[in-house]
């Protein structure tokens, strides 16, 4: 072997060795969209406490658990539904069945300027709907977002899931049924609460919360996936610790246990 052959492989040899302790540098984290707020500030609350950074990626559970399934390289899924938690557990991706870390709640919403008038018990919407003023009306896809499943269940809760049939418009996750409610040309939504109580939200839009009862409740569960580096599990730790747990309150979050 010439001179710059063997030093070329003994480079290969190097990159090869370091790859994967760069790799256990920034975990990659799959996250529910409605904790895009929260999730975000217990980010940036882990870094401060360790020096440690972690990389999230919002979007729908349905679909986070089609990609790991399908071996997309997240080492820690924190899921809006608890059963694609559990059943990843089951399928043998994750360490086990991990832990229930909150209990979101939903929220009907409308931008400033709608015709609809906001209330807990959707009489506004109901009204609205009445007049004829309601064309759009925003929530998460129900067939892979847990919150778009709960919005579809409390508006079938007060019969007013068939009168929106036709006026029923879809984001991918509950994050852009936020952005249709308030920035889409819709009447309003329902999103989750979490992603209301965003300082930033308040200057665009309206929020009322909704009952917990008209729904299944949004058990929100996290699991660590197998090969999870060591940073990844200190933060799946610290979302466990009362650092992380009083951020998830302070937006609208209930902690296991509690109502």
């Amino acid at each position: 072997m010439s001179p710059i052959s063997r030093r070329f492989l003994l480079i290969g040899i190097a990159l090869g060795a370091a790859t994967p302790a760069m790799a256990q540098d920034v975990p990659n984290i799959a996250a529910a969209a409605d904790l895009r707020v929260a999730l975000t500030d217990v980010a940036a609350a882990f870094k401060r406490d360790t020096g440690q950074e972690v990389k999230l990626t919002f979007g729908s559970s349905g679909t986070f658990f089609q990609q790991i399934q399908q071996g997309a390289p997240f080492q820690l899924f924190l899921s809006a539904d608890e059963q694609y938690a559990i059943d990843l557990a089951k399928a043998g991706k994750a360490v086990n069945a991990g832990k229930l870390y909150a209990i979101g709640r939903l929220a009907v919403v409308a931008p400033k300027g709608s015709p609809l008038t906001l209330d807990s018990n959707l009489v506004g919407l109901r009204s609205a709907l009445a007049r004829g003023q309601i064309t759009r009306f925003a929530i998460a896809n129900p067939d892979h977002a847990p919150y778009g499943e709960r919005a579809r269940e409390a508006l079938q809760h007060v019969k007013l899931w068939q009168p929106l049939a036709g006026k029923i418009v879809m984001g991918e996750n509950v994050s852009q049924a936020l952005q249709f409610a308030t920035a889409g040309g819709a009447q309003g939504g329902i999103v989750s609460y979490a992603l209301v109580l965003d300082p930033a939200f308040a200057a665009r839009a309206n929020y009322k919360l909704l009952p917990a009862t008209w729904h299944q409740p949004l058990r929100q569960r996290m699991v660590l996936m197998k090969g999870a580096n060591a940073t990844a599990q200190r933060f799946y730790a610290y979302v466990q610790q009362p650092a992380a747990r009083r951020i998830l309150v302070r937006y609208g979050f209930a902690l296991p246990g509690e109502r």
